[in-house]
């Protein structure tokens, strides 16, 4: 039988299609019987596995049938559109949601893979590679497998994970809550998506800051929502800039503004609690790393002055230990606390029991606090080294927002416009050198051109390499 791979997929897919344009285009019929799997596999120079898992598929569609001492049959016929699946069907979105994410999303941000040749990234989200933290989650990980229970998980979280999370924040960012008040999600994306189904309906007012999280915008604007900007400045979100009328939603990164590293002042935390009072508002408070500040302990938390119950505090552990694990959490408003949990449980029943129990005990342990204090010190040595050397080739070119905390810089090219940036760009990434503009940032694209600078995944040796670099983009930049 002779039989012609497609190149798609897994051998075993790519087996059971051509077994199938094999039947359907006659070659056998209905009754014949089919090779052994051994001579089929030594004939296509393939593993008898692959052969085996092929005709097991096959057997489960209702093509074929084995017969003790005798070899697989051909027990019904196939036809020649049933077995070409080479061309996917094309369909219109279904939905008004499939519709807007289609509209609103770029797939090609799923990878956020490097282009070739980038030898020095300073793209945001690197994770900071730390080989004991390794050591530790592996052990962590393996000790947890041992005795985590098999069964599905509290769709709201292990108890423990929820426990070690309040007594974290009550000590380090003045956050009192109590276990039943906290929902375990993966990460902030979900806790954003969760929120906006709880809280939002399609035509619904949500308000971010401007700029922003481009992700957070996107999540709301898929959901339905009409997004609305609100400036910010040096003391971060403008309250006297709120829309009049009454949004649903309101997203704000007060411990360090995102991406301007801003911090929101203690007048204006006052004033937008006011607001969310007088509007009848729910506030979103994303601190995704307000844990890492250089000149001073972290602040505390806009939830910690919540006295109406109106504040949704959302942390992640995707910038204190890595992005792949998928773990953050929301402090819930006793006034959403039913539909929050509901509206997890519908989505995934609950998150990885396994890793939320290693996370447990490795906060209880006291080995996250020990890490932090580890990143923090490394990320300072990194800031310092990125900064001197931005000043070292800056020439008055270079305009540097330093917000004092957190895992990146802004920095401004001066005399130049947005719309030269491409070119920039372009040029640093022949050299090796990954540069990456603000403007997916801003609901209105600015005019300046400007960069978001992260330095996690970089070495101090490497940024110090890169910088020489950045000096030639410059000085072609302004040749």
């Amino acid at each position: 039988m002779h039989l012609q791979l497609d190149g798609r997929g897994p051998l075993h897919a790519q087996l059971t299609r051509a077994l199938k344009v094999a039947l359907a285009h006659g070659r056998a019929g209905q009754g014949a019987k089919l090779p052994p799997t051994r001579a089929l596999a030594r004939d296509l120079g393939l593993s008898r596995n692959t052969v085996l898992t092929a005709y097991e598929q096959l057997r489960a569609e209702g093509f074929m049938e084995a017969r003790v001492g005798s070899g697989s049959f051909v027990t019904s016929p196939l036809l020649a559109e049933a077995a070409n699946d080479a061309q996917p069907m094309v369909a219109p979105p279904q939905t008004a949601y499939a519709r807007r994410a289609r509209e609103i999303h770029d797939p090609a941000w799923l990878g956020r893979s490097q282009p070739a040749g980038i030898r020095y990234s300073f793209q945001y989200g690197l994770p900071l590679v730390n080989p004991a933290l390794t050591t530790a989650w592996a052990r962590e990980l393996a000790r947890a497998a041992a005795y985590t229970a098999p069964n599905y998980p509290d769709a709201q979280g292990l108890p423990a994970l929820r426990e070690a999370i309040c007594d974290y924040l009550a000590r380090r960012r003045g956050v009192q809550a109590a276990p039943e008040d906290v929902l375990i999600v993966s990460g902030t994306q979900q806790a954003v998506s969760l929120s906006a189904r709880v809280l939002l309906e399609p035509g619904d007012l949500a308000v971010v800051e401007e700029p922003q999280y481009f992700a957070l915008r996107q999540i709301l604007q898929i959901h339905g929502a009409r997004v609305h900007g609100v400036d910010v400045d040096n003391d971060g979100l403008l309250p006297d800039r709120m829309p009049k009328e009454s949004p649903r939603m309101v997203c704000v990164t007060p411990s360090h503004q995102f991406p301007s590293g801003a911090v929101l002042s203690l007048q204006r935390r006052l004033e937008l609690l006011q607001y969310a009072r007088r509007h009848d508002t729910w506030i979103l408070e994303d601190d995704y790393d307000g844990e890492f500040r250089y000149d001073s302990k972290p602040l505390a938390a806009l939830r910690s002055l919540d006295r109406d119950g109106r504040v949704l505090y959302v942390g992640t552990f995707s910038k204190t230990l890595f992005p792949s694990l998928r773990l953050g959490y929301v402090v819930m408003p006793t006034a959403l606390r039913r539909d929050l949990v509901t509206a997890k449980w519908a989505q995934d029943f609950g998150s990885s029991a396994i890793e939320q129990a290693a996370l447990a005990h490795f906060m209880q342990s006291g080995g996250f606090e020990r890490h932090l204090r580890r990143s923090a010190r490394t990320l300072l040595e990194r800031r310092a080294a990125l900064l001197e050397g931005l000043h070292a080739i800056s020439q008055g070119r270079l305009e540097i927002a330093d917000s004092h905390a957190g895992m990146h810089l802004v920095v401004w090219l001066r005399g130049k416009k947005n719309a030269d940036l491409d070119a920039i760009l372009a040029f640093a990434q022949r050299l090796g050198l990954g540069l990456h503009t603000i403007r997916p940032h801003y609901l209105r694209t600015p005019e300046r051109a400007g960069l978001l600078m992260g330095y996690c995944g970089l070495s101090v040796a490497q940024i110090r390499e890169a910088m020489p670099l950045f000096a030639r983009v410059l000085d072609a930049a302004h040749a």
